[in-house]
């Protein structure tokens, strides 16, 4: 059963002239620690990859119908890669909240994340679903 659904463009260089004018203060206001590790691993493709993860929290924001506000924060929202490399999000705070209070009983959340890039941009998007406890769902 789908409960939300959300999408979100971001333009790279914005994110490359936000991080050139404000660095650490903005990495760490708008990215968890392993996240900012994780893309600071490939210098040349670090604005794409924190311009993917944004796009992917302001996504999700959507996706549980809050949009950034009433504790679903930037640093809330946390892009993880599953043992397999498929990226999706693992959810702290209010976020977590949130996505708690829309799952019906008897089922759990899954979040499904498609991230990429191209000719400037990246897009996201997240489908938040609840499954039955009992399937067998790879999972961060």
């Amino acid at each position: 059963m789908i409960i939300g659904i959300g999408t979100d463009l971001c333009d790279i260089s914005r994110i490359e002239k936000t991080l050139q004018r404000f660095g650490d203060r903005f990495l760490n206001k708008t990215y968890r620690h392993q996240e900012q590790q994780r893309a600071a691993r490939r210098p040349a493709k670090q604005a794409d990859r924190l311009a993917q993860m944004f796009a992917a929290k302001e996504a999700c924001s959507k996706a549980l119908g809050t949009g950034l506000r009433n504790g679903v924060w930037l640093t809330t929202m946390e892009v993880v890669p599953l043992p397999s490399g498929k990226p999706t999000l693992q959810l702290h705070g209010g976020a977590l909240a949130r996505l708690e209070a829309l799952t019906p009983a008897g089922m759990v959340p899954h979040l499904d994340v498609s991230l990429t890039d191209e000719s400037g941009l990246a897009h996201a998007m997240v489908v938040i679903s609840a499954v039955p406890k009992e399937w067998k769902i790879e999972r961060g």
